[in-house]
């Protein structure tokens, strides 16, 4: 066995010899710069990292990175990256998918990854928005949004990627922000550690068909007072002043403000290890068009099965128990005929 170190890698390491081609201001930029600086200090060599992607402006992130890729087909992302991690289960699989990719078309294979908890690292781009196809609504376009294919306003109720996610029991569940990349790194760490399907909503902003889609969360001046940073263990506390919280009102979260009777043991403490996914789905639900800050951070991390362990189990039985399989002899076996 070689017992050679592995070479210390650098972000300019992962970076190919493609040309980027996202438009000027695309909030891409951002994760693919992370990305590259985020891989290195996981210890993976290269040949051991697979980017696989579907169709859309965030599925072009395969070509820029130097490992192992594939840009699959529209939504199918999920399912190929599951063939691939239960087949090759030494290695690093990440998913990246869009809003239109990942929950219009491919919604239903990105369910069935979530629930069976495949060791993937799905990363979810959201800019509400088709960019790639230069502008119509996207699933998680805000109702009344008006793009080329919906003039007078969207009239669909807009998907919320991480109340499906965790609806579905996702084991990893986060949010974080283009802009915010200390914030973005530190998620993405913790994502490559999980064991089973971690899932990232980054909100991204799409300069060209949705500027500014993110804007409340992101501008200096006002994300303080929109934005809640999940801590584990940690009560819920915000604002510029650090003086609002969340607390629970029945099962209804509310924002009441510290001081005027109000203490920090009065607020909601955030648990991301709670088995019972209901925390993590309320905070899910709180949303900036109701009066509520968003949550970012690691909503959920706990451990579950893993399907990919599981069907590699019982393969390994049935040829303890069989023998290895013999594919010709299978064909010829059971009722066959001859079609003349």
């Amino acid at each position: 066995m070689s017992t050679d170190a592995l070479p210390v890698l650098k972000p300019t390491d992962f970076a190919s010899d493609q040309d980027v081609r996202w438009c000027p201001g695309c909030g891409d930029y951002a994760i693919l710069a992370q990305m590259k600086k985020v891989l290195p200090s996981l210890g993976v060599p290269r040949e051991k990292i697979v980017f696989i992607s579907g169709i859309g402006c965030s599925s072009r992130f395969p070509y820029y990175m130097n490992t192992y890729g594939m840009h699959s087909i529209h939504g199918r992302a999920p399912a190929v990256a599951s063939g691939l991690k239960t087949v090759r289960p030494d290695l690093q699989v990440w998913v990246i998918t869009g809003d239109g990719d990942g929950l219009s078309i491919g919604g239903n294979h990105l369910m069935h990854a979530i629930r069976r908890n495949m060791d993937l690292n799905i990363i979810l781009f959201n800019n509400r928005i088709y960019g790639l196809t230069k502008g119509q609504y996207s699933p998680t376009s805000l109702l009344g949004a008006k793009t080329k294919s919906s003039p007078m306003g969207a009239i669909d109720n807009p998907l919320n990627p991480l109340s499906i996610v965790v609806g579905a029991e996702g084991t990893f569940v986060a949010r974080t922000i283009d802009t915010n990349l200390k914030h973005m790194g530190k998620v993405m760490e913790r994502a490559a550690a999980h064991s089973g399907t971690s899932f990232i909503e980054v909100y991204q902003n799409c300069h060209v068909f949705n500027d500014g889609a993110w804007n409340y969360a992101k501008e200096r001046d006002e994300k303080e007072d929109n934005v809640l940073e999940l801590e584990h263990g940690k009560p819920m506390i915000f604002g510029k002043n650090r003086d609002k919280g969340i607390r629970l009102n029945g099962l209804e979260p509310e924002v009441v403000e510290l001081g005027k009777g109000i203490s920090e043991d009065d607020l909601l403490f955030h648990d991301e290890r709670a088995t019972e996914p209901s925390l993590a789905y309320l905070l899910t639900r709180m949303r900036h068009q109701d009066g509520f800050p968003e949550p970012i951070g690691v909503f959920r991390a706990v451990e579950s099965p893993q399907y990919d362990d599981l069907i590699n189990r019982q393969i390994e039985q049935a040829i303890g128990t069989q023998g290895p399989g013999d594919l010709e002899k299978l064909f010829h076996s059971g009722d066959t005929w001859t079609v003349s």
